[in-house]
């Protein structure tokens, strides 16, 4: 079973120095904010873990709120990819959905950030987050294989896929946070 940790430390290899350290960062900040919440963790924190002076990490972040937003985006987006990956890839967009939404709350625990951001853990932040990069692309890739379905007539071609995608996006958001 891979962690944020280990994609993190796979995708950085080929990077130069910035990258890896911009990586770094984004490792600990998952694990210090996940920890100790986006009031306790400062970036100076974060950066002393990092062996970088806290001067440092304004370079790769503009600020704590950054930091966190692409720390969470960072963490929801390994936690979507695994719940992507697991999909059958001939099968209806129907049971595709069905085994993403299991995978996600399968494997929920093992994304400690995302965890806590969906739990309700950070009230004050989380509207922040519904435009972190993950969830849009996942929208983006849904509203795509939607499409695809009602070319095929599996799903009804008088609904915009678009609207069904962010719709389906508030109801997969909703039954995590339920669960949690």
């Amino acid at each position: 079973m891979s962690t944020v940790s280990d994609v993190l430390t796979a995708a950085t290899v080929a990077l130069g120095k910035g990258e890896r350290t911009r990586a770094r960062l984004l490792e600990i900040a998952i694990r210090r904010f996940a920890a100790d919440g986006y009031r306790r963790t400062s970036v100076s924190d974060i950066a002393r873990a990092g062996g970088l002076t806290p001067a440092a990490a304004y370079a790769y972040f503009a600020g704590k709120d950054a930091l966190f937003k692409a720390a969470v985006d960072a963490d929801a987006a390994a936690l979507i990819d695994k719940a992507r990956a697991a999909e059958p890839a001939d099968a209806p967009v129907r049971e595709q959905f069905g085994v993403l939404v299991a995978t996600l709350i399968e494997r929920v625990d093992e994304h400690p950030l995302a965890r806590r951001v969906l739990a309700g853990h950070e009230p004050e932040v989380v509207g922040r987050l519904l435009d972190i990069p993950s969830l849009k692309a996942l929208v983006a890739k849904n509203t795509q294989e939607l499409a695809a379905a009602q070319k095929t007539g599996e799903i009804r071609a008088d609904i915009d896929p678009a609207l069904l995608a962010e719709g389906l996006e508030a109801v997969v958001l909703a039954l995590l946070m339920a669960y949690l």
